[in-house]
């Protein structure tokens, strides 16, 4: 890595362009949501989400270190908490606006 890249913390910083290989499936559904203008911003968008949950399971994992497991009843209600979110209308209509976009 560059010194470039050594100065931005995840999603900051300018655009830098990087040969990367992807399925050619994924590259397809890709395409198809934000068309081929858009491959970049949405690439780079999937990569930070990815940056954040690796470091939110680090830190799940430093604190269960730290104060042992989370109890399976908050697991149970968390993963209940998310199911509903997920499937609430206004998550949807959000989703929908999102797949029904498709750049020229």
């Amino acid at each position: 890595m560059g010194a470039q890249e050594d100065v931005f913390a995840p999603g900051g910083g300018p655009a830098v362009k990087v040969s990367v290989s992807l399925r050619a499936g994924n590259l397809r559904a890709v395409k198809e949501r934000v068309g081929a203008r858009g491959v970049s911003s949405y690439i780079d968008a999937a990569v930070e989400r990815q940056i954040e949950r690796d470091l939110l399971e680090e830190a799940l994992r430093v604190n269960e270190v730290a104060s042992g497991p989370i109890p399976q009843a908050l697991r149970d209600e968390a993963a209940e908490l998310f199911r509903s979110v997920k499937s609430s209308p206004e998550l949807q209509e959000e989703e929908d606006g999102w797949r029904g976009h498709r750049a020229g």
